[in-house]
């Protein structure tokens, strides 16, 4: 019982957070771009799919749980540290998930300010040129207590909700699109990127393992190229959370 309650009580305030503590960015609507993002994060995120982005001249965005550094989830192999330090210095972006890969529903603000803290410190500890500038809530569920604190620590939030990003857009909740097998095909991409192209707006993916049998989380190796074939055709910008929010003048 207690359990239901909890996940009730997340879903409640991940839906009040879509429209409350705003953080607001207005989108100039003339240079689309988009950004492919990785929670966890499996090792075949880093060893298959962030070459797949290199080859397009892409880069990443990692929101990383230091507490799930080279640990076995039950449905991949974490990535490992070695790796981290690869994805950095080859680019692609660290970013924060917490520490302990804990709902933000469940965390007080001493203790969000604390998985912070902690997450930071583990990255700094691998290799001190690491900044976690941005934020995926775990499991998707935001915090409507927590998002005005994160909004303090981090130049955005990620969460799970599809769709494009486009015109006024809160920095705290944007919007991500799955790039998993059981929830979209090529065609699915295609539309996507039309719709994308055409608002100009700001496409998110995210997803996990990057495998030929993936989990119910993650995609296949051909998922993830048709996706960035779509974008190349377009000539809409591969690029990193971070940079594309330096693109949009944050």
């Amino acid at each position: 019982m207690r359990a239901a309650w909890s996940q009730l009580n997340a879903r409640i305030s991940n839906r009040l957070a879509r429209h409350f503590c705003p953080a607001p960015l207005r989108l100039s609507g003339n240079a689309p771009m988009v950004s492919f993002t990785f929670d966890d994060v499996p090792k075949s995120a880093a060893t298959l799919g962030a070459p797949l982005l290199e080859e397009y001249d892409g880069r990443g965005t990692f929101y990383i749980s230091g507490s799930l550094v080279n640990q076995w989830s039950g449905l991949w192999a974490g990535i490992e540290a070695e790796e981290i330090i690869g994805l950095h210095r080859n680019g692609h972006e660290i970013a924060c998930h917490t520490f302990s890969h804990r709902r933000t529903t469940e965390l007080d603000a001493a203790a969000m300010d604390a998985e912070i803290e902690q997450n930071r410190r583990y990255f700094r500890g691998l290799d001190s040129s690491i900044r976690l500038e941005n934020f995926a809530y775990p499991f998707g569920l935001a915090s409507i207590a927590r998002k005005g604190q994160l909004g303090h620590a981090f130049r955005s939030s990620r969460g799970i909700l599809p769709g494009v990003n486009s015109g006024l857009v809160d920095r705290q909740f944007l919007r991500a699109t799955p790039l998993v097998d059981e929830h979209i095909d090529t065609s699915g991409v295609e539309r996507i990127f039309d719709e994308t192209a055409a608002c100009g707006g700001w496409l998110i993916f995210y997803g996990h393992d990057v495998a030929a049998d993936p989990s119910r989380y993650g995609g296949t190796p051909q998922l993830l190229r048709d996706a960035l074939k779509a974008a190349s055709r377009r000539n809409i910008p591969i690029v990193s959370v971070a940079e594309a929010l330096r693109r949009a003048g944050v």
